[in-house]
Protein backbone atom coordinates (compact mmCIF):
# COMPACT_ATOMS: atom_id res chain seq x y z
CA UNK A 1 0.00 0.00 0.00
CA UNK A 2 1.16 3.50 -0.76
CA UNK A 3 1.22 6.46 1.59
CA UNK A 4 -1.74 7.92 -0.28
CA UNK A 5 -3.74 4.75 0.42
CA UNK A 6 -2.86 4.99 4.09
CA UNK A 7 -4.01 8.62 4.26
CA UNK A 8 -7.22 7.77 2.40
CA UNK A 9 -8.02 4.94 4.82
CA UNK A 10 -7.18 7.11 7.82
CA UNK A 11 -9.49 9.78 6.46
CA UNK A 12 -12.37 7.29 6.17
CA UNK A 13 -11.74 5.94 9.66
CA UNK A 14 -11.74 9.48 11.06
CA UNK A 15 -15.20 9.99 9.59
CA UNK A 16 -16.39 6.76 11.20
CA UNK A 17 -14.87 7.52 14.62
CA UNK A 18 -16.22 11.08 14.46
CA UNK A 19 -19.72 9.73 13.83
CA UNK A 20 -19.36 7.28 16.69
CA UNK A 21 -18.18 10.09 18.99
CA UNK A 22 -21.20 12.19 18.01
CA UNK A 23 -23.49 9.24 18.75
CA UNK A 24 -21.86 8.42 22.09
CA UNK A 25 -22.06 12.05 23.15
CA UNK A 26 -25.86 11.77 23.07
CA UNK A 27 -25.93 9.39 26.06
CA UNK A 28 -26.45 12.24 28.58
CA UNK A 29 -29.85 12.96 27.00
CA UNK A 30 -31.25 10.71 29.73
CA UNK A 31 -29.89 13.14 32.32
CA UNK A 32 -31.44 16.12 30.53
CA UNK A 33 -34.83 14.39 30.56
CA UNK A 34 -34.45 13.51 34.24
CA UNK A 35 -33.38 17.09 35.05
CA UNK A 36 -36.37 18.50 33.19
CA UNK A 37 -38.60 16.13 35.14
CA UNK A 38 -37.11 17.45 38.38
CA UNK A 39 -37.73 21.04 37.24
CA UNK A 40 -41.19 20.68 35.69
CA UNK A 41 -42.76 17.95 37.82
CA UNK A 42 -40.95 17.88 41.16
CA UNK A 43 -43.98 16.45 42.97
CA UNK A 44 -43.31 13.08 41.27
CA UNK A 45 -40.02 12.80 43.17
CA UNK A 46 -39.28 12.93 46.85
CA UNK A 47 -40.66 11.10 49.84
CA UNK A 48 -43.68 12.24 51.89
CA UNK A 49 -44.61 14.99 49.41
CA UNK A 50 -41.35 16.87 49.91
CA UNK A 51 -40.04 17.61 46.38
CA UNK A 52 -36.33 18.07 45.74
CA UNK A 53 -35.04 21.60 45.14
CA UNK A 54 -35.15 22.87 41.55
CA UNK A 55 -31.39 23.51 41.41
CA UNK A 56 -30.82 19.75 41.32
CA UNK A 57 -32.80 19.55 38.10
CA UNK A 58 -30.89 22.49 36.64
CA UNK A 59 -27.63 20.80 37.67
CA UNK A 60 -28.58 17.71 35.64
CA UNK A 61 -29.66 19.76 32.61
CA UNK A 62 -26.64 22.08 32.50
CA UNK A 63 -23.97 19.42 33.00
CA UNK A 64 -25.57 17.01 30.53
CA UNK A 65 -25.88 19.78 27.94
CA UNK A 66 -22.20 20.69 28.45
CA UNK A 67 -21.14 17.07 27.98
CA UNK A 68 -23.21 16.76 24.80
CA UNK A 69 -21.78 20.01 23.42
CA UNK A 70 -18.21 18.94 24.22
CA UNK A 71 -18.82 15.59 22.53
CA UNK A 72 -20.18 17.24 19.39
CA UNK A 73 -17.24 19.64 19.25
CA UNK A 74 -14.85 16.71 19.58
CA UNK A 75 -16.72 14.76 16.89
CA UNK A 76 -16.62 17.76 14.56
CA UNK A 77 -12.88 18.15 15.07
CA UNK A 78 -12.30 14.45 14.37
CA UNK A 79 -14.32 14.67 11.16
CA UNK A 80 -12.37 17.80 10.16
CA UNK A 81 -9.16 15.88 10.78
CA UNK A 82 -10.36 13.23 8.35
CA UNK A 83 -11.08 15.89 5.76
CA UNK A 84 -7.70 17.54 6.26
CA UNK A 85 -5.92 14.18 5.98
CA UNK A 86 -7.68 13.52 2.68
CA UNK A 87 -6.61 16.93 1.36
CA UNK A 88 -3.13 16.77 2.93
CA UNK A 89 -3.63 20.08 4.71
CA UNK A 90 -2.89 21.38 8.23
CA UNK A 91 -0.30 18.82 9.31
CA UNK A 92 0.05 20.22 12.83
CA UNK A 93 -3.72 20.22 13.38
CA UNK A 94 -3.94 16.58 12.24
CA UNK A 95 -1.01 15.64 14.46
CA UNK A 96 -2.44 17.32 17.56
CA UNK A 97 -5.93 15.91 16.97
CA UNK A 98 -4.46 12.42 16.61
CA UNK A 99 -2.91 12.85 20.04
CA UNK A 100 -6.20 14.13 21.50
CA UNK A 101 -8.16 11.27 19.90
CA UNK A 102 -6.18 8.82 21.98
CA UNK A 103 -8.43 9.76 24.93
CA UNK A 104 -11.48 8.34 23.11
CA UNK A 105 -10.88 4.69 24.02
CA UNK A 106 -10.70 2.17 22.42
CA UNK A 107 -11.45 3.33 18.86
CA UNK A 108 -9.82 6.74 19.10
CA UNK A 109 -6.72 5.28 20.70
CA UNK A 110 -6.19 2.77 17.91
CA UNK A 111 -6.90 5.40 15.25
CA UNK A 112 -4.57 7.87 16.97
CA UNK A 113 -1.68 5.40 17.00
CA UNK A 114 -2.07 4.58 13.31
CA UNK A 115 -2.47 8.24 12.42
CA UNK A 116 0.64 9.27 14.33
CA UNK A 117 2.67 6.45 12.78
CA UNK A 118 1.66 7.51 9.28
CA UNK A 119 2.08 11.24 9.93
CA UNK A 120 5.63 10.75 11.22
CA UNK A 121 6.79 9.23 7.92
CA UNK A 122 8.95 11.50 5.77
CA UNK A 123 7.02 10.92 2.50
CA UNK A 124 3.78 11.95 4.23
CA UNK A 125 5.40 15.08 5.64
CA UNK A 126 6.60 15.94 2.14
CA UNK A 127 3.06 15.45 0.78
CA UNK A 128 1.72 17.96 3.30
CA UNK A 129 4.59 20.38 2.57
CA UNK A 130 4.09 20.11 -1.18
CA UNK A 131 0.40 20.86 -0.74
CA UNK A 132 1.26 23.89 1.39
CA UNK A 133 3.60 25.22 -1.29
CA UNK A 134 0.98 24.76 -4.01
CA UNK A 135 -1.65 26.54 -1.91
CA UNK A 136 0.70 29.47 -1.19
CA UNK A 137 1.56 30.04 -4.86
CA UNK A 138 -0.14 33.16 -6.26
CA UNK A 139 -2.59 32.68 -9.10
Amino acid sequence: MTQEDHLRLLSIFHYVVGGMAALFSLFPIFHIVMGLFLILAPEKFGAKGDPPPAFIGWFFVVFAACFILAGWIFATLVILTGRFLARRKFYTFCFVMAAVESLFMPFGTVLAVFTLVVLLREPVKRMFEANKVIAARPV
